[in-house]
C-alpha cells in the first residue's frame, strides 16, 4: 500500500464508506510477502515515498514479472532496474501496459509522473561520454520516475572542457548535479569545483584494461579535493538518481 491508497482508505473510512473492522483489515495486512524466492517489501512507500524497486539483473524474466505483479496491485507505479530486452518482453507478455526505457534498462508498470514545469528546479546528469549513458539515463529516469525534473548534459569530458565550460548557465542553475564517468573519473572534480549545489558523482566500468572495470574512477572521485561532492558504487545510476531526488526534494 502507497501513501496514496492509504489516504483514500482514511477519507474512505472517514465518510463512513468503509467500516473500522474493514479498514483494520486491510493495514493488519503483513508488510512483507513470501513468494518463496522473494519476500517483497509491501509497506517500503509508506516509509520512503516509493515502492520496492526491483533489481531485474541476476533474476529470472519469470521472477521479474511476478513480482511486478505483486507490487502493481498495491502500487500505482512500480519500476525495475537492469532489465534487458528479454525480461521486459516476458513482463509486457502478461502486462501489456508495461513501458521499457531501453537506455536506461527500467521496466514500469502504472502512470507515470507528468513532467514538471519548467520553472520547477532540477537535478542536472551529466555524462563525461557517450558511453556513459545508459548509467547516466538509470539515474535521469529515476530521477524523472519519482516526480523530480531532470535535465541532461551528456558527452562533455575532460578531455574537450570547452563542452562543458559552454554549458555554465545550466550547471550553475542547478539544485543537485549526477556526475557520471569512466576511465580516470575526474570530471566529478571539475564539476564539483564549478557549482554551488550538491554533486554526486558515479564511476563508470567504461575504460581500458587499466581502468580496471572502474575502479580508477572510483577512486580518482573518492579523492576529489572538490567540496560538496559524494560519490556512489560503480555503474550505480539509480542510486545516485534515488539520492539526487531525495536532496532536490528537501532544497524546495
Amino acid at each position: 500500500m502507497d501513501a496514496h491508497r492509504l489516504r483514500e482508505l482514511l477519507r474512505s473510512v472517514q465518510s463512513g464508506e468503509t467500516g473500522v473492522d474493514e479498514a483494520l483489515t486491510c493495514l493488519e495486512t503483513l508488510p512483507f510477502e513470501d513468494l518463496g524466492f522473494a519476500h517483497l517489501d509491501h509497506h517500503r512507500a509508506l516509509r520512503q515515498g516509493f515502492p520496492e524497486v526491483v533489481f531485474a539483473q541476476g533474476k529470472t524474466p519469470e521472477q521479474v514479472t511476478e513480482l511486478m505483479q505483486r507490487l502493481a496491485q498495491r502500487n500505482t507505479l512500480v519500476m525495475a532496474s537492469r532489465a534487458d530486452e528479454a525480461t521486459y518482453r516476458a513482463v509486457q507478455a502478461v502486462i501489456p501496459e508495461a513501458r521499457y526505457h531501453r537506455v536506461a534498462r527500467i521496466i514500469t508498470v502504472g502512470q507515470e509522473p507528468p513532467r514538471p514545469e519548467p520553472d520547477a528546479g532540477y537535478v542536472l546528469v551529466v555524462s563525461a561520454g557517450t558511453a556513459d549513458m545508459p548509467v547516466a539515463e538509470e539515474a535521469a529516469v529515476t530521477i524523472e520516475l519519482l516526480g523530480s525534473r531532470a535535465e541532461r548534459l551528456y558527452d562533455v569530458g575532460v578531455a574537450g572542457i570547452h563542452r562543458l565550460l559552454g554549458h555554465l548557465p545550466l550547471l550553475s542553475g542547478a539544485r543537485v548535479v549526477v556526475v557520471v564517468a569512466g576511465m580516470e573519473g575526474a570530471l566529478a572534480s571539475v564539476v564539483g569545483g564549478l557549482v554551488a549545489c550538491p554533486t554526486i558523482a558515479v564511476p563508470t566500468s567504461v575504460g581500458y584494461g587499466a581502468s580496471f572495470g572502474g575502479l580508477a574512477a572510483l577512486l580518482t572521485m573518492l579523492n576529489s579535493c572538490a567540496a560538496g561532492v559524494a560519490v556512489v558504487n560503480i555503474d550505480n545510476g539509480f542510486g545516485a538518481g534515488y539520492l539526487a531526488h531525495l536532496i532536490k526534494r528537501q532544497s524546495r
